[in-house]
Parts: structure tokens; C-alpha cells; sequence
């Protein structure tokens, strides 16, 4: 089953993106550089509770 998630900026802590993924075959937590529209660039999103 997929699980919500929700990928905040590691640089200015907004909350900016709302995805899924699958808890078995991904436990840990999600890092993907987003772009963030507060900074206006590209920068490391981590997956937030």
C-alpha cells in the first residue's frame, strides 16, 4: 500500500510538496532535490511526518 508523504525544504523548512511511496520497498526517508518556490532554486527536499 502506498503511503502519503510530504517533502519539506531543507533550507527554509516550508512544506512544498505532497507525494506517495511504497513503505516496503523504501523504509527509509525520502531525499530528492525539488525546486522550492520560496528560494526560487533547486534544493534538497526530505520527507517530513
Amino acid at each position: 500500500m502506498r503511503t502519503k508523504i510530504t517533502l519539506a525544504c531543507t533550507e527554509c523548512k516550508q512544506r512544498n510538496y505532497n507525494t506517495t511511496k511504497e513503505k516496503k520497498n523504501h523504509p527509509e526517508r525520502m531525499e530528492t532535490k525539488k525546486y522550492c518556490r520560496f528560494c526560487r532554486r533547486h534544493t534538497l527536499h526530505k520527507e517530513t511526518k
